[in-house]
């Protein structure tokens, strides 16, 4: 079996079935892993959910923040922006299904490996905690009060993690960092406002993944949310939003000894 991390999505339905094709992807002997994102902004964000439910224990996929923003437009919390293409989804016969599946998808995810989540890990956290967390997150996501969260889930406090946090402040803390963090001071603070390449943002931030006390330093992360930031592979961490969405690239990792990359060019939207 081949297990291949895939970078993120956001609708690109076409896309995504032509670097399938590339890699020769086949469901009865190999696995996806997506890093979320798999909705929004780009044009077939029904088929591509469709697509990776339909795939079962063939496909594992971790939430991002616009999977997130899609459950939580279809329980009225989140007025649709500008940009959003989730209507398809949102007017589906099949509407309540998919966000019932994609509910029930986990923050984050491993194996002996490799482990995979959207966004960062605070320094905090090694790979004890980060467990811990992610279950703790979605039991509530996956629970009975999964709308009171959402009511309360976009925010950018508490911004720093410490054992007092408590009740859906703790969640929201949670969530953030599997799926929008990129930026933080050393002691872990996160930055919500700068979304550029390493080298554009102020002194005082660094790239979560660069902090020198990060106790998850010993997980090989496979990572997405950053397109921004491109393919990066350094110290057991890999980036691979690689701006499909953007006319850029979508990309494949095939997970093993030697990880090796497999990217096809897009149009973009």
């Amino acid at each position: 079996m081949s297990i291949y991390a895939i970078g993120d999505i956001q609708g690109c339905y076409d896309d995504l079935l032509r670097l399938l094709e590339t890699i020769q992807f086949d469901a009865q002997y190999d696995q996806l892993w997506f890093v979320g994102d798999l909705v929004n902004r780009g044009p077939k964000s029904l088929e591509t959910l469709r697509f990776v439910k339909s795939l079962g224990k063939s496909a594992v996929t971790v939430l991002g923040n616009h999977d997130l923003h899609l459950i939580a437009s279809a329980l009225h919390q989140r007025k649709p922006h500008k940009k959003d293409t989730l209507d398809p989804i949102l007017q589906a016969h099949d509407c309540d299904e998919l966000l019932y599946w994609l509910r029930h998808q986990p923050l984050f995810h491993n194996n002996d490996d490799f482990c995979l989540l959207h966004a960062g890990l605070p320094p905090q956290w090694d790979f004890a905690k980060t467990k811990k967390m992610a279950l703790k997150a979605e039991r509530v996501l996956q629970g009975k009060k999964y709308q009171e969260f959402f009511h309360v889930m976009y925010g950018d406090q508490p911004n720093k993690w410490s054992p007092c946090l408590s009740g859906m402040n703790k969640i929201r803390f949670i969530v953030n960092c599997f799926t929008r963090m990129r930026y933080c001071k050393a002691n872990g603070q996160l930055d919500f406002k700068h979304h550029g390449a390493p080298g554009s943002q102020p002194s005082r931030l660094m790239p979560w993944f660069n902090v020198p006390t990060r106790k998850s330093a010993d997980m090989k992360i496979i990572f997405g949310h950053w397109s921004a930031l491109g393919y990066y592979q350094q110290h057991n961490c890999y980036a691979i939003d690689t701006g499909c969405l953007w006319g850029g690239q979508l990309t494949a990792l095939k997970l093993g000894a030697e990880v090796q990359r497999i990217s096809i060019d897009c149009t973009g939207i």
